[in-house]
């Protein structure tokens, strides 16, 4: 599976999975660029839907759910968007005659709602919804597929917990060598964490920290070096980290971009680019966050060395400004 933003990416890309498999077709679909994804889990006894969970992922659409970070309930969707969100879940559940568990993701973009996939089964975000709410959806599910309804069972309302779930993905990158930290749509992450508190942040921070994510308790130099996608984006974030009391580095075109937004901000060279560069600053333990994203291959392939630095050096780096 892969993202692809222009033709020579395209073709390059259709080149390698002809090649990998040539009886097989190669689906291709409109990629919805910063959408917000949202998994919801549902349970259903034929004649009776019941949302168990509204889960906002904090990456954009594109990088794959198991590898997303999300919020239980969710952080910044409309009532509107929630509520049709709401009414397309028990729909589908109604139509589709499930009985037991059932997973829809959602892509929400500009406040229109999109059904990416719909999926009459548990889904591996069951274990975080029953933790985060306190009602055991697997035991619900079984006892409906028993013939139970829900009514019986006493669920006739929506369940929505009164403080927020946060759900971590946590990755294998440090026990196996050479391999990239980037995220995109197929699934790296081999577990997870919560964090769980009255506060979104809170419930991040607590994640975060479960997570093993060197959280910086201090002041520092935060590296920046985005594609030009996001590059707007990262201009408020930038700014609110310096109100924070960070310091920026970074490279030579992000830190341009920063400085016409009125940003303090040193230079820094890449790797290849000679000396002193963001290598050796991260060696040093000079950086306290990275927050480094890429457009394409020959982009990711650019800054590799960087992320890979950063990750054996136990920095904190984030690969999407969502995350960030």
């Amino acid at each position: 599976m892969e993202i692809v933003y222009d033709e020579k990416s395209l073709c390059e890309y259709m080149h390698e999975a002809v090649r990998a498999s040539e009886e097989r077709p190669v689906l291709v679909d409109r990629f919805l660029e910063n959408a917000i994804e949202v998994d919801v889990d549902a349970l259903c006894d034929g004649k009776v839907a019941l949302i168990g969970g509204i889960m906002e992922h904090i990456e954009w659409a594109g990088v794959h759910s198991g590898d997303s970070a999300c919020s239980l309930p969710p952080k910044s969707l409309t009532p509107r968007v929630v509520d049709e969100i709401i009414i397309q879940t028990k729909r589908m559940a109604l139509e589709l005659k499930v009985v037991g568990l059932m997973n829809v993701q959602f892509a929400v973009q500009d406040e229109t709602v999109y059904v990416l996939e719909v999926n009459p089964r548990a889904s591996r975000t069951v274990p975080f919804v029953s933790k985060a709410t306190g009602k055991p959806l697997a035991k619900i599910a079984a006892k409906l597929m028993m013939g139970r309804t829900l009514k019986e069972l006493g669920f006739v309302e929506k369940i929505y917990p009164e403080h927020m779930s946060v759900k971590e993905p946590v990755f294998p990158f440090n026990k196996f060598q050479g391999v990239d930290v980037l995220l995109g749509p197929e699934m790296k992450s081999t577990g997870e964490v919560m964090g769980i508190d009255q506060k979104f942040s809170m419930a991040f921070a607590k994640a975060q920290l479960a997570g093993g994510a060197p959280l910086p308790l201090k002041s520092g130099k935060v590296f920046v070096s985005v594609c030009d996608r996001d590059k707007r984006a990262v201009a408020s974030l930038a700014a609110r980290l310096v109100d924070h009391g960070f310091t920026l580095v970074a490279t030579g075109g992000t830190a341009i971009f920063l400085k016409r937004h009125g940003l303090d901000v040193d230079i820094v060279k890449k790797h290849y680019e000679g000396e002193p560069n963001i290598l050796q600053a991260l060696l040093n333990k000079e950086i306290a966050m990275v927050i480094n994203t890429h457009e394409g291959k020959l982009s990711a392939v650019d800054s590799y060395e960087m992320r890979r630095t950063a990750l054996v050096t136990n920095t904190l780096y984030f690969t999407t400004i969502a995350a960030a």
